[in-house]
């Protein structure tokens, strides 16, 4: 499967997991540090480094343990803001 990153499968990479409910924070040292972020849809975003593909292998068996039904997976720009639903979004109001 071609993600359209340059960077090689072995290679750290930065990822962006989006789960269906809310995750508290304090998980985030369980799942290696990644940034938990509640989005304002009722989902929960999680963002960060994962070191390769068996890394991010582990990581998802470990949500999946959790018993949190996974929305998406997608591997980012870590120089790029964490991205937002459209409900993420300020509206002006």
């Amino acid at each position: 499967m071609n993600t359209g990153a340059t960077d090689q499968p072995h290679e750290p990479g930065w990822y962006e997991i989006r789960l269906q409910g809310r995750l508290d924070t304090r998980w985030s040292t369980w799942l290696d540090g990644m940034d938990i972020t509640p989005g304002t849809d009722g989902t929960t975003i999680l963002h960060g480094p994962v070191m390769d593909q068996s890394a991010l292998h582990g990581l998802l068996a470990r949500l999946r343990d959790i018993g949190m039904p996974l929305v998406s997976v997608a591997r980012i720009d870590p120089d790029k803001p964490p991205h937002t639903t459209r409900s993420d979004t300020p509206t002006g109001e």
